[in-house]
């Protein structure tokens, strides 16, 4: 099954450096680069050299003026240059050395150092060097701790050597890192680690869906989350069902494999009603055609069972032999839509013999949810324990973006 969409995150070729140099050695009195005089003729030797693109001159005259450059101005535009000249030769190598003497001078903030590295890697990226590439990516995130963006073509160098659970985890510190200046990630950053964390089959991917749920809620982040836990989980059709009714409560029933897997499950639950529900809601957003051939398998054999009615089910109450009993008439009028007497069936069914707390608990939080009782559901909810806690866990979700 295909659940998300990967993003074609790329990363842009670097051309060129921004350089300070100037234009002439008296130029570099400028009151933010003084050059000395003593390395002053060296520099100019240089700058004209480079200037020129004299390459066969150029070695010679770039160790004289690193020879004078004594201050960190000095040693500085004497970078530059050297970087200059690199970048025209296309010489990674020599535009590492470049940027590495840059760094050394001390002149430069180390943000901006650490921007001069993520050029750096992405030169080496956009060569394949990918090596290469992720020693000057890491280089700039050691550099700038506080700067998501680095990290982000870490993930990325990680995925173009195929470590795809890598790059997941590299973006989920990058989530993190921009989460803890209080506003969430992009949402394409939550979609990006995702998909990678899924295709890599990375338990991360379910934890990372409800981080997406929550930072963005929305039919699609419901959809996609909620199938990522299902596809990487063996769900009973008891399970499968309670998160097919959240994704019906969010709007995120859209296909017709989901309005089918939900009338199936609900029938197989003999809970006819809520199934005959799926079917009105499936044909009234059109995804359902009652005259068509793709549900006639389904609609026939439904149309033939007994629906209970409100009375019914009333009479069945008093009836009842037993929890579970109890805990079925709660699940057929939380079908029927009437979920404060569905939260009292629930109720009654606790503690009964053969009735699984997290069960009953699960359905009475559901109920509650959908009756709009926040505190009551979240109670109920945060008393789930077992396998069934993980669907728990999206019903608070639900609640707590409501």
């Amino acid at each position: 099954m295909k659940v998300l969409k990967l993003l074609s995150t790329s990363v842009v070729a670097l051309s060129a450096f921004a350089l300070a140099a100037p234009a002439t050695a008296q130029q570099a009195e400028a009151p933010k680069v003084k050059v000395s005089e003593a390395a002053s003729p060296a520099i100019a030797d240089l700058q004209k050299a480079v200037n020129a693109n004299d390459v066969a001159s150029i070695p010679a005259k770039l160790a004289a003026a690193q020879a004078k450059a004594k201050t960190k101005d000095d040693k500085y535009v004497v970078g530059q240059l050297q970087l200059k000249a690199a970048l025209a030769a296309k010489d990674n190598a020599a535009t590492a050395a470049a940027v590495d003497a840059i760094a050394a001078s001390g002149y430069l903030p180390t943000a901006q150092v650490a921007e001069l590295y993520t050029g750096l890697g992405v030169n080496y990226y956009n060569a394949k060097d990918y090596p290469n590439a992720l020693k000057y990516f890491n280089q700039s995130v050691t550099l700038n701790p506080s700067s998501a963006a680095p990290l982000k073509l870490v993930a990325e160098t990680q995925l173009a050597q195929g470590q795809k659970a890598e790059a997941a985890a590299t973006l989920v510190k990058a989530i993190q890192l921009t989460s803890a200046g209080g506003l969430p990630a992009e949402e394409d950053l939550y979609k990006r680690a995702l998909g990678l964390a899924y295709e890599a089959n990375s338990p991360m991917a379910v934890e990372l869906g409800r981080q997406w749920i929550s930072a963005y809620p929305s039919p699609a982040s419901w959809r996609n989350g909620i199938a990522v836990y299902r596809n990487q989980n063996q769900l009973d059709v008891e399970s499968t069902l309670d998160l097919l009714r959240l994704m019906q409560a969010t709007g995120a029933l859209t296909t017709a494999g989901d309005y089918r897997l939900f009338i199936t499950s609900s029938a197989e639950q003999l809970n006819f009603n809520e199934a005959q529900a799926v079917v009105d809601a499936g044909i009234a957003a059109k995804i359902i055609n009652p005259a068509g051939s793709e549900f006639r398998d389904i609609l026939v054999p439904l149309k033939a069972k007994q629906k209970a009615t409100a009375a019914d089910l009333a009479v069945a109450s008093k009836q009842a032999a037993n929890g579970m009993a109890l805990l079925r008439i709660g699940d057929r009028y939380y079908g029927m839509g009437d979920y404060a007497k569905a939260a009292e069936l629930y109720r009654q069914s606790m503690g009964k013999p053969g009735v699984d707390p997290a069960v009953a608990n699960l359905h009475l939080g559901m109920a509650l949810a959908r009756s709009g009782d926040k505190a009551g559901a979240t109670a109920a909810f945060n008393a789930v324990t077992g396998p069934r806690a993980d669907v728990a866990k999206y019903w608070l979700l639900y609640v707590n973006k409501g």
